[in-house]
């Protein structure tokens, strides 16, 4: 959760209970804001249910957290607003693709393909030492920020950096640009300069006030095109948008 405006938290009680009724076995982390933990509470005891033990809480706090959160790095940074509010990075290690037929070359097989994937070296059946760096290539990691209610700020720069995809609040058209700062919000234009500046590869513009419609949609990436030349996209609910394919760095 970036913070604890109800727009932002209010479906917290419904993930919770589902992650409960469906008897998920598995640790789920749970990042919010330290400062909410009293809305944290509440809203994970919203309501009665067979609770859950396995939700475990990460409140974050400072000036940058980082979180080991499985295969990814999570990181949190507090934004500008009226509120106390934090931007997420997701960051995957660099990997290996294995090389089908470089490996049957060298007769590495089974469980002998995971060891060396595991240690960077295997003896192969013949007795070489087989190298990981022999049948594989690069992998890149991948990367996403998630921006949410905040003014144009250095942590807003700092969470997009070289990031593949970047989902960011774009609240109002520059024509309103003096509200967006005094709520703490952007504009579809501040959008595509935080991408163009910071290298994004994808720009996912996202939170538009309900004082636009439909008609208004064509002008939010009209605005953030004039910055950024890259792939722009407006989210509606429930669209899914990939991230970009791999590319070698």
């Amino acid at each position: 959760m970036t913070h604890f405006h109800g727009d932002h938290c209010l479906g917290v009680p419904g993930v919770v209970q589902r992650i409960a009724r469906d008897g998920v076995a598995h640790q789920v982390q749970a990042a919010y804001p330290a400062s909410g933990e009293t809305f944290w509470r509440r809203l994970r005891h919203a309501t009665a249910f067979a609770d859950t033990s396995v939700i475990y809480e990460r409140p974050v706090s400072g000036e940058h957290t980082r979180l080991d959160a499985g295969p990814v790095t999570l990181t949190a940074r507090p934004l500008s607003h009226p509120v106390e509010s934090y931007g997420y990075r997701l960051d995957e290690p660099d990997g290996h693709r294995m090389i089908p037929s470089l490996l049957a070359e060298r007769g590495v097989s089974g469980p002998s393909i995971g060891e060396l994937q595991r240690t960077g070296t295997v003896i192969a059946p013949d007795g070489t030492t087989v190298r990981l760096e022999e049948c594989s290539q690069p992998r890149p990691g991948q990367s996403a920020a998630f921006v949410m209610d905040t003014r144009l700020c250095e942590e807003v720069f700092a969470l997009a950096s070289g990031v593949d995809l970047l989902v960011i609040e774009s609240t109002f058209l520059s024509e309103e640009s003096a509200l967006a700062s005094r709520y703490g919000h952007l504009t579809a234009a501040q959008a595509g300069r935080v991408a163009a500046e910071s290298g994004v590869r994808r720009l996912v513009l996202t939170h538009v006030s309900e004082r636009y419609d439909a008609g208004d949609e064509p002008r939010f990436l009209e605005e953030a095109r004039r910055f950024f030349d890259g792939d722009v996209v407006l989210a509606h609910d429930l669209t899914r948008i990939p991230v970009p394919r791999r590319v070698a760095r």
